[in-house]
């Protein structure tokens, strides 16, 4: 296939927005995979904040961590992302070049604990504020139960509304499979 996956797409336009050295936000770091991509996408200067609520993402993503030997530049946060700005050293909040979100419920874990709209939409508010010019926040939109709908229908009215002379907002997504898959909004602050 040529059109990039929906979480190749995902790490692309990462890799784009955020350089050696600069601060990043894995605001679900779920089982690992973004907070270790992320982690070495910003190098030895670089430093990665990561949030979930669940216990058992925490841990899991700190065993990766440790096994690539990165945990010492990954501070994780067992909280929500919508405390991102309380939590994250404020000396670092401007240095915030890129952000992502899976949103949804733990592959492989309690599908009844989910991501919510308004705490999403508060969080990513947040980044906005103290983002420099360029700054990227990607969210990947899985919508495959109830409150993903939801929580999709909230997202795409929030992102439809901001200003086009503050933000650039971008949705990808395969539109002819079956079964709600999941797309991308990059929001890349002007």
């Amino acid at each position: 296939m040529n059109l990039p996956r929906i979480l190749d797409f995902a790490r692309n336009i990462l890799q784009t927005a955020v350089n050696d050295g600069d601060v990043v936000v894995d605001a679900t770091v779920g089982n690992g995979h973004d907070t270790l991509f992320l982690t070495k996408l910003v190098g030895s200067n670089g430093y990665v904040y990561g949030f979930d609520i669940q216990d058992a993402a925490i841990i899991k993503t700190n065993r990766r961590l440790e096994t690539e030997e990165l945990n010492k530049r990954t501070t994780l946060f067992q909280t929500g992302h919508e405390q991102l700005l309380k939590m994250i050293p404020i000396h670092d909040h401007q240095k915030i070049t890129g952000a992502i979100f899976n949103l949804g419920y733990l592959p492989k874990g309690d599908k009844s604990i989910v991501t919510k709209p308004d705490t999403t939409i508060y969080a990513v508010e947040q980044l906005l504020t103290v983002m420099p010019k360029g700054g990227t926040i990607v969210l990947v939109v899985y919508h495959g139960h109830p409150e993903g709908m939801d929580e999709r229908d909230a997202l795409l009215q929030y992102v439809k509304n901001l200003d086009q002379e503050n933000v650039h907002v971008l949705q990808y997504g395969f539109i002819n499979q079956k079964n709600n898959p999941p797309f991308i909004l990059a929001l890349e602050k002007k």
